[in-house]
Parts: C-alpha cells; structure tokens; sequence
C-alpha cells in the first residue's frame, strides 16, 4: 500500500508555553495530516532530553520527555491557574525553544501541579505504576539522587548510592519519597496525555512513526540500574564507546561516548531487557525506526578515553538472531530500518534477511557520481523515501548550496531546468512522492519552503540543536489542500 506521511517532532509544535506538547495544537496538526492526505506522522524519540537538549540523549529509554505535558490540560484539571502559568518565563519566540528557560519554568510548574494532585477515586494511577514498575522504579530514584547531587553524573555519587548498595537504596528510597511521588507523577501525566493523542491519531486514520535510538546515555537510570548490559570494568566504568569512524566529512571521525553493549549477556539473557525496550516503544508508536541500524551487525569501538573517534575498530553485532527474537517474541512488527552512511555487504544482507524497509534520502541522491542508490530509479518498493531527515538541511538550505555540476544533474533529473528558484522544493518532494517507495516521509520544513534557519539539528555539535519551532498558523488550510491534491495524484492515499 502507499502512503505518506510528514515528519515533526513534538517539540517542534506551536504551542502557549515555550516548546511542542501534547496540547490542543497537536490535535489540530493531526487534523491537518487528515485533511492533507497523509497517513504517518513521524516523531523523534519521546524521552526526556539530558545535557544538550538531544532526544538521542536520555535519562532513561523508557521514561517519557516531561516537557510534553501540556499545562493547559492541568489548568482544565484544576492543578494549574491560568495566571500561574504566564506568570513564568518560557522565552518569548514563538519559533524557538529556549531550553534554558524551559528547564527553569517547566519544572516550577510540575511541582505545583504535583502539590495539589490528589489519588481519591484515580484507579488509573496506581495501576500506571504497577504495570511500569520494571523501569518507573530506578527511574524515579535515579533522577531523585541526580536532584540531590546537584545533577551530577551517578559515577559521581557517593559509593553507596554509585554503586547500589541494597541498604543505601532502601534509605534514599524512604528518605526520598516525596521526590520519588513527584517523578512517578510526571512520568503517569506524560503517559495519560500522550495515550489520548495517540488515540486521537489512530482514530483519525493517521499512525505515529516513532524512533528507537541503538545506544543510550552513560550518565541514564538504565546504565545505574543495569550496568551488565554494558561493556563496563568491575568499578562500572566504560571499556569502549560508541561512534562512527573518519570519513569524507569528519578526518577524526565522531565520538558520540555512548556506552557499548555486553551482546554476550544479552543472548545469555534471551535478549529480555531490548525485547522489554521494544515492548515499551510499540506501545508508544505504531512504527519504530530502529536509529544506526548497522550497529546490529557491526558497531564501532572506541577505546573510553580517546579524544577522537581515529582509533576505534570494528565489532560484531548479535546480526539477524536479535530480530528473529523479536519476531518470535513480538510477533511481526513495524519497524523501519536507518540504515543509512557507510554500507558494507553485511548490513544489506541483514536489511534483506529482516525484510525491513530501510531508508531512502533524496538529499543524497545528487552526487559527482549520478549513479547514486538514492536516485529513485533505483529503488524498490519495500523503502522508505525522505526528501530529508531531521540530521540534514531542510530541502531549500541544502539545494542553495549545491555546486553548480550537482544543481544542474538535479535538473536534469527533475526535467526542470526553468524551475523557479523559490519553488524547487516542490519539484523535489513531487520526485519523492512519485518514487516506487511504499512510504513517502517529508519534513514539515520542506513543505513550508523553509531555509537551513529551520534545520533541526547539526549532528556532532552542541548548541543550537533541536530549537525549531513550527509558528501557529504556517500549515494552513491551502497547504493542506495542495499536499492532497498531489498525494491524491500519487496514489498515496
């Protein structure tokens, strides 16, 4: 069957309050996906962001991002006035995130809420927490701890509680109860907001398309609480991280520092703690893009404490066993597979055993060579196409800086030499939607005609990531009307 879909991640919403939320914004765009044809709306990962405001970057892989609550839902549900809330700063661009002031304000306003919640007659509650036990209970406690210590990593905690010391576990579990109630609140407000959206979007034709990213956060309540999942020594440090080795772009590669797993154990296992993990992300999403999912088959390793990325090596991954115990376990799955970067036999092997579609992005179709895998005469239908993914310019920052050999192939290609300039970005979209691919993802940016001032993020830089915000109003009802018109056209209805 083909479809489309658009890809904006929540927090990249309009809304009242400073960033995307679960608000009556988000409604209405699911509204607008309707309206204009699509039947996907892709998000980026939902977990509450760490240093550097990244979704790749997590406190836990199972907790959900507080920032996605939506106050104005507290308001109605009398935990909130509507004064209190304006009376705190969430920056005043509508088109920006200003994290600094979100961390300050959003965080101010949940306690409020959380002082005046009350569990008479609320069943709901107490059965979120017990079915979300496996996770919510070291998540609740980390990030307890993590307050006290000033928001220190856990590796700088004091031993008892770095290392997990039963009796000092059940101390700080008593002695930080009133913390631990007020992360057990966010995480069962997250969860009852984000079920409603959902909802909403199913009931409306339209599925979530969410993301799993491969490796999580050293400093996260899943290395505290599991450190055997990782290569770590006997002192729970790392013994090699995760990163991409150089290339074309990068000459000492990039060192993202998240920490490997211990494939051994997990096998020994029977992969229990990724199949609880994937359990979780299907019940979040309709769809999963497994994030570097070449990581499967082979991961690169980094020896801790390099400064670059030069002196890693290869390893082999748990390859086609980890997703036969997915199957198995799971039953069949919609999974998407991020396959993209350096390709070797091995990974397309294991795309083809898994039957996955993998991902297709135009922006990297238009090289020297002119005989790229990503020009879309030479696709199949089992794929995913992308004018661009949130890692890239928007379509119209990256085509103003072709050279002029790549601009005039990408002409060529789209028989479009007198395109107008403004306008190009429909010509490339229309090439995406007309493809053979089975899906059809493309940035909310693209459709806006929006420039690089609208990226999403920068890959390997800190700073300035993750801040776009989409304006009240910009997906109007016309735009909606002429993304149907050529879904309509495209058979993707």
């Amino acid at each position: 069957m083909r479809e489309s879909g658009i890809l904006l991640p929540i927090s990249a919403l309009p809304s009242r309050y400073g960033i995307g939320c679960f608000s009556k914004e988000a409604y209405e765009f699911v509204d607008k996906l309707k309206a204009a044809g699509q039947k996907k709306w892709q998000i980026l990962p939902l977990g509450q962001t760490s240093y550097g405001d990244s979704p790749y970057q997590s406190f836990s892989t199972f907790a959900g991002n507080p920032y996605f609550i939506d106050l104005e839902a507290l308001i109605a549900w009398g935990l909130l006035t509507r004064a209190e809330c304006d009376a705190f700063d969430f920056g005043d661009r509508e088109d920006y995130v200003d994290y600094e002031k979100m961390y300050d304000a959003r965080f101010k306003t949940l306690r409020l809420a959380f002082s005046r919640f009350r569990l008479d007659g609320n069943a709901e509650y107490p059965e979120f927490i017990q079915k979300n036990g496996y996770w919510l209970e070291d998540y609740c406690l980390f990030m307890s701890l993590k307050n006290e210590n000033e928001g220190k990593s856990w590796r700088q905690w004091a031993e008892p509680y770095r290392d997990r010391h039963p009796g000092a576990l059940v101390e700080a579990k008593e002695r930080l109860a009133e913390e631990i109630r007020f992360y057990q609140f966010q995480q069962y407000m997250f969860w009852k907001e984000w079920n409603a959206l959902h909802h909403y979007a199913n009931e409306n034709d339209v599925q979530i398309v969410g993301d799993i990213p491969i490796y999580v956060a050293f400093d996260s309540a899943d290395t505290w609480a599991r450190p055997k999942l990782f290569q770590f020594t006997e002192n729970n440090e790392p013994v090699a991280v995760a990163g991409c080795p150089p290339d074309g772009f990068s000459a000492t590669g990039q060192l993202w520092g998240n920490p490997l797993y211990s494939w051994e154990y997990h096998k020994e296992t029977g992969y229990s703690w990724w199949l609880q993990r994937m359990k979780h992300c299907f019940l979040l999403y309709d769809v999963v893009r497994v994030d570097h999912f070449r990581g499967f088959d082979e991961y690169y390793s980094i020896p801790y404490g390099d400064e670059t990325a030069q002196f890693g090596h290869w390893e082999k991954g748990p390859g086609i066993e980890f997703f036969r115990y997915v199957e198995e376990k799971l039953g069949k799955v919609n999974i998407i597979a991020e396959d993209l970067g350096f390709m070797t036999d091995s990974v397309r092997q294991l795309v083809a055993d898994t039957k996955y579609p993998n991902m297709k992005v135009l922006m990297f179709a238009f090289d020297d060579s002119e005989n790229s895998e990503y020009l879309p005469h030479n696709y199949d239908r089992n794929c995913v196409v992308y004018t661009g993914t949130h890692d890239n310019d928007t379509l119209m920052g990256w085509y103003s800086t072709l050279n002029e050999h790549d601009k005039a192939f990408a002409r060529r290609y789209l028989n479009n030499a007198g395109s107008r300039p403004d306008q190009i970005h429909w010509d490339f979209i229309r090439l995406a939607m007309a493809s053979v691919a089975d899906l059809c993802i493309v940035p909310m940016q693209d459709y806006l005609g929006l420039g690089n001032e609208a990226r999403t993020n920068f890959p390997s830089t800190l700073g300035g990531n993750w801040e776009w915000r989409m304006k009240k109003g910009q997906f109007t009802e016309h735009l909606a009307g002429e993304i149907w018109q050529m879904t309509k056209l495209y058979s993707r209805l």
